[in-house]
C-alpha cells in the first residue's frame, strides 16, 4: 500500500529484504493507470503541447477528517494519505529523475480535528524537466481539474471525468516581428496587442471509477505476468520509495506541533 514505508531506510530496507528472500515487493499505486493520467502521458509525448513548462496536480476537496489518519504519531495527514498519488504521478511526468528536488513546500492545519496536515503545496524541480506544482488541500470548495499542463503550443486540463485541450499549430497563425514603437490603429489611436490565434480543440470523457476498477485490475494482473512470465511491473518499489523520499523532505521542511 502507498506510502511503501516511513521514510527512505525503511524502504531501502524493504528491497534489500525482498532480493535476500527471492521475494517481489510491488507498491501499489493504481493512479499510474487512471485514463486521465495515461491520456495526459499520451498527450505531452505527442509534442501537439509544445514544451512542457508547468504541471498543476490537484488532490482538493472541502471537507473535514477526525479519523486516526489525521494523527502524525499514526503516520497520518493528507500527503502521507493522499499525497503518494499525486506526488506520484510527479515523479512519473518527471521520468523519476533522480535529481528530482523539493524547491518549496507548505504544510498546514485547515479543518482537520488532528494534529496532522490537511493543506500540502509543494514544488518539485529537476534540471531540464517542467515545474511540477502540487497542492493536497481539504479546504478547495471548488477543485475543478486533478490536471494542467502548460506548454508552449498549448494547455491541457483534466480530471477523473473529463480532458479539455487547446493548442496551436505552428505555421497556421502569422509570425509576428517585435514592434518598438507604439502599436496603433488606422487611426493612429493606441492599442493593446489583439488578434484571433487559429487555435484546435479536443473533448473526452473517462469513466470516473476506472482508476478503482480498470486501474487496480491492471496492477495485480502486472503482479500476475510478473510471477509467472517475468514481465517487470510499470511501478517499482525503487519508485515507491521516490515517492517516500518527497513526503519525508517535506515533512522535515514543515514539522508541525505535536499535540496527541
Amino acid at each position: 500500500e502507498k506510502p511503501l514505508a516511513r521514510n527512505r531506510y525503511e524502504c531501502e530496507d524493504l528491497i534489500k529484504t525482498a532480493k535476500e528472500h527471492n521475494a517481489y515487493l510491488i507498491p501499489f499505486q493504481q493512479s499510474f493507470f487512471a485514463p486521465y493520467y495515461l491520456k495526459a502521458q499520451e498527450i505531452v509525448k505527442s509534442g501537439v503541447l509544445g514544451k512542457i513548462m508547468q504541471i498543476d496536480i490537484t488532490y482538493n476537496n472541502f471537507a473535514r477528517r477526525w479519523d486516526w489518519q489525521t494523527l502524525q504519531k499514526k503516520l497520518g495527514g493528507g500527503i502521507y494519505n493522499t499525497g503518494p498519488h499525486p506526488i506520484g504521478l510527479a515523479l512519473g511526468f518527471l521520468d523519476f529523475d533522480k535529481d528530482v528536488s523539493v524547491k518549496y513546500s507548505k504544510l498546514d492545519k485547515a479543518l482537520t480535528s488532528g494534529d496532522s496536515d490537511d493543506y500540502a503545496k509543494i514544488l518539485l524541480v529537476a534540471p531540464k524537466k517542467p515545474l511540477i506544482d502540487i497542492e493536497v488541500c481539504s479546504n478547495d470548495a471548488n477543485p475543478a481539474w486533478n490536471l494542467k499542463i502548460l506548454g508552449s503550443r498549448g494547455t491541457l486540463y483534466s480530471n477523473l471525468k473529463e480532458y479539455k485541450l487547446t493548442y496551436i499549430v505552428d505555421g497556421e497563425n502569422p509570425e509576428k516581428p517585435v514592434q518598438e514603437e507604439f502599436l496603433q490603429d488606422e487611426n493612429g489611436n493606441p492599442i493593446h496587442c489583439r488578434e484571433n490565434l487559429i487555435k484546435h480543440f479536443e473533448e473526452g470523457e473517462f469513466d470516473p471509477q476506472a482508476v478503482f476498477t480498470g486501474a487496480t485490475e491492471r496492477v495485480y494482473r502486472e503482479i500476475y505476468q510478473l510471477i509467472l512470465e517475468n514481465i517487470p511491473v510499470t511501478i517499482t518499489a525503487e519508485n515507491a520509495m521516490q515517492v517516500v523520499e518527497i513526503i519525508d523532505r517535506v515533512h522535515a521542511e514543515n514539522p508541525l506541533p505535536l499535540i496527541y
